[in-house]
């Protein structure tokens, strides 16, 4: 509400973390879905979707996406990309909501790229990056703790708005953040994050290779290096067709077998079909999740027959 007004055009990555779609639509605002693949936003995507942009329509003031580990897609934006959407929010200026919270959960071999945030620092300029970073996936998801940093005026807009909205986050919760995050230090923060980081490729490593084992020839998938998603697509009619639809299979026949996934529909703004779905591996183990991919690709086999 601190950035947008009513009718806005907001620009988002697509597919988009669900949680943000009914946020701006409570808004009015109009999502504009800028593509992605497994190494983030295609900035010529966005560079088409701006310089396209017609006349007579204000441009957007705001890109959201989501870096690291993406929810859904697993995706991680690779260094170029973001210098690329970085220099597009300079040219067109617009601001990026940098949304984080599986930052700190990176296991891929490569050193950790630089936030946007951090990256625009070696500007000229700043002040086009708003970060959003979240501690409830590396302490505890009860702890619904995050923290924000960018330009100061809108940092101050925020928390007032925050303020008058919900006071305070409760005072317990901080009490509790605080003690251990002192307790630890920085190092201390470093090594836990580390091993939490470390704990999520394990999970990730388990799923995929039942993926492999159970899911060749059905499925498709690029293997994410942070956060804790699968995005793969169903090979419903053994071509990899663009065209299918996880939707019916998903909700319908995999739940009658007791596998819960998401249909990719719920991630696209404009709740078109795609044969993609999302799964989490956070908390199966590994006959939990042999079972559930065996379900699966039973469910696959039957909606090709």
């Amino acid at each position: 509400m601190a950035l947008v007004n009513p009718g806005d055009a907001v620009l988002v990555e697509s597919p988009v973390y669900a949680g943000v779609i009914p946020m701006f639509t409570a808004l009015h605002c109009e999502l504009v879905e800028v593509e992605t693949d497994s190494n983030g936003i295609c900035s010529q995507s966005l560079r088409s979707v701006l310089e396209n942009w017609p006349l007579i329509k204000p441009k957007p003031k705001v890109l959201y996406t989501v870096p690291y580990g993406c929810n859904p897609t697993g995706m991680t934006a690779a260094l170029e990309r973001r210098r690329k959407v970085l220099q597009l929010a300079h040219e067109y200026n617009f601001l990026i909501l940098e949304d984080d919270p599986y930052y700190y959960l990176y296991y891929g071999d490569a050193p950790r790229v630089p936030s946007y945030f951090a990256l625009e620092l070696e500007q000229p300029e700043v002040g086009r990056v708003l970060r959003f970073d979240s501690l409830s996936k590396i302490l505890s998801s009860g702890i619904r703790i995050g923290f924000l940093c960018g330009p100061d005026p809108l940092m101050q807009v925020i928390d007032m708005h925050t303020a008058v909205a919900s006071l305070q986050t409760p005072s317990l919760t901080q009490t509790i953040t605080f003690a251990l995050l002192n307790s630890w230090g920085y190092d201390g923060f470093k090594t836990h994050t580390e091993t939490v980081s470390q704990f999520y490729r394990e999970k990730r490593d388990v799923f995929e290779e039942a993926m492999k084992c159970h899911l060749g020839g059905l499925a498709e998938w690029t293997t994410p290096e942070a956060g804790m998603f699968f995005w793969f697509k169903l090979l419903l009619d053994g071509e990899g067709s663009e065209e299918g639809d996880s939707a019916y299979i998903i909700q319908e026949k995999a739940v009658e077998k007791g596998v819960l996934a998401l249909p990719g529909t719920v991630f696209l703004p404009n709740g078109r079909k795609t044969a993609y779905v999302r799964a989490s591996f956070s908390l199966l183990t590994p006959e939990e999740v042999d079972l559930a991919v065996r379900r699966l690709r039973d469910v696959i086999l039957e909606a090709r027959a």
